[in-house]
């Protein structure tokens, strides 16, 4: 697997070394509801610091920027506060992210760590940053001696500062990115059984790669939350109002036909209109939860599971009345014998909304990352840093420290 460089391997003393973090967290009313992706980042920032490294520079995105207005909602201000309160030191807020603005920013800082403003800002020009612009990824590989990607979050996106920023320069890994790498193989090679998928959230699309990959290697596929009714459509059940996926109705229909005895699907539904079988869902009622039926059921096919990969919530969880299927799905997970492994994004989330943080093998940083690897498809980012590896030599600082 490690055909790239960690942040282990360079001699880092002196060096200005650029972190791509993935900072992109939740906000609400100002205040980061959920800090795990920061926390995670701290081992690696920590690490330059502790090894020499005269500056670090951290990069990331934050929600989309597609007009002016979107910039103070998008900030990465916010990030700096805690940021500072895990590192225990200061840190420079970087307002510019490209041109002489942004060299003379960095120039007139007077801290080691810098957290530059929210790479998308660059979209506001020709979309630079989401379309991959090699001028700007070249631009931004000068600012330092070595670059490490540690976003994982990130690396489905082939953008200038996940990579051709990368490109341009002698860059490895970090922690938490290897770590999310070194988690996801390990629990989808091993050959422990039962093993479970648990799918739930809004679009059967987001998930096609991963039930491609891993239908034939799992023993149960277990289906909640909104993509559920794209399934029972398929199969002609009315679902009134539920959001459904209807571009993708013939591809569940094809997957319950080969893989019935696999799948397991809702029986009864939390609707606006009270609990309903499947099969008396009215035409003007929206599913928006799984059942008490269907949480008996889900659980007793995870009973036994000695391996589980759950990616998504079993309802609308912004809603707590809704969030009854998600929390007792995740909850039952939680005190299972299981090895399980939690997607990233909304159910990352959700998980640390029912105070379950600690109790699993792996909670991802990644939403769509860990879908895309856990779908074999991995971001341009992986095979950069291979690249780089044999361009710049491998284990240049254990080379020198073993008198090679």
């Amino acid at each position: 697997m490690l055909e790239f460089k960690t942040i282990e391997d360079f001699d880092l003393n002196g060096k200005k070394v650029i972190i791509r973090v993935d900072f992109n967290v939740p906000v609400k009313d100002g205040k980061i509801t959920d800090d795990n992706r920061i926390v995670k980042s701290i081992k690696t920032i920590k690490y330059a610091l502790d090894n020499g490294a005269k500056e670090v520079i951290l990069m990331s995105h934050m929600g989309k920027v597609k007009k002016e207005e979107d910039k103070a909602k998008n900030s990465l201000r916010v990030v700096v506060p805690r940021l500072e309160e895990l590192l225990n030191m200061p840190v420079d807020f970087i307002e510019h992210t490209s041109g002489n603005e942004l060299i003379s920013d960095l120039k007139n800082s007077n801290n080691r760590v810098k957290l530059m403003e929210n790479t998308r800002y660059e979209d506001l020009n020709n979309k630079r940053e989401s379309k991959n612009d090699d001028n700007l990824g070249r631009h931004w590989a000068t600012l330092g001696d070595i670059a490490i990607f540690d976003g994982f979050g990130a690396s489905h996106r082939d953008h200038a500062s996940t990579s051709s920023m990368f490109k341009h320069i002698e860059c490895g890994i970090g922690f938490l990115a290897l770590e999310e790498i070194s988690k996801i193989e390990e629990i989808t090679n091993e050959n422990t059984h039962p093993f479970v998928i648990v799918m739930g959230g809004a679009k059967v699309s987001d998930k096609i790669a991963v039930i491609n990959n891993l239908i034939d290697k799992c023993d149960k596929l277990i289906i909640g939350g909104a993509m559920a009714f794209t399934f029972l459509k398929a199969l002609g059940y009315n679902v009134g109002k539920s959001l459904v996926d209807d571009e993708h109705i013939e591809f569940c229909r094809d997957l319950m036909h080969k893989y019935a005895s696999k799948i397991s699907l809702p029986f009864d539904v939390v609707t606006n209109n009270g609990v309903k079988t499947i099969n008396n869902i009215l035409d003007d009622e929206m599913g928006l939860d799984i059942g008490p039926e269907t949480v008996k059921l889900f659980k007793e096919n995870l009973a036994d599971a000695k391996r589980v990969i759950a990616n998504g919530t079993m309802g609308k969880n912004e809603e707590e009345k809704y969030a009854v299927g998600s929390r007792e799905i995740y909850g039952f997970l939680a005190s299972s014998d299981a090895k399980v492994l939690v997607g990233g994004g909304d159910t990352a989330s959700a998980v640390n909304d029912f105070g379950l943080t600690n109790k699993f093998y792996h909670i991802s940083t990644g939403g769509g990352a860990t879908l895309e690897y856990l779908g074999g498809n991995l971001g341009s980012i992986f095979e950069i840093l291979k690249s780089s590896s044999v361009t710049y030599g491998k284990n240049k600082k254990r080379n020198k420290e073993a008198g090679a």
